[in-house]
């Protein structure tokens, strides 16, 4: 726990320090993929809540989530189809339902 702590600060320091900039016509990308990222932390939250978690099952599904998700929106701007609805959609439901299982867990754990 204090590993993914100490990641996390070192993540959000050097994302405010280092300048880092991608063109505007990336962004339908780069906001879909990092939902499908944040649907991958959710998972591994409530996965370790439930004494599911599996490393590899967590990297391959951050990695591949992200990546299938931003390969989905250019192949839908390229054919005039936007299909990175299909991403929002999939990606933002499971990303509630985990929001609402790890709440779940938490108030659980306070209420006993």
């Amino acid at each position: 726990m204090i590993i993914a702590l100490i990641g996390l600060l070192i993540g959000i320091i050097l994302g405010l320090y280092l300048p880092i900039t991608y063109p505007a016509t990336f962004s339908l990308y780069i906001s879909v993929a990092i939902l499908a990222a944040l649907d991958s932390v959710f998972g591994a939250i409530k996965s370790i809540l439930d004494n599911k978690f599996h490393t590899g099952i967590f990297v391959s599904g951050f990695f591949g989530n992200a990546i299938l998700a931003g390969l989905l929106a250019y192949i839908g701007d390229r054919i005039g189809v936007p299909l990175y609805y299909a991403a929002i959609f999939a990606f933002g439901n499971r990303l509630f339902q985990n929001f609402a299982i790890i709440r779940r867990h938490l108030i659980g754990s306070i209420k006993q």
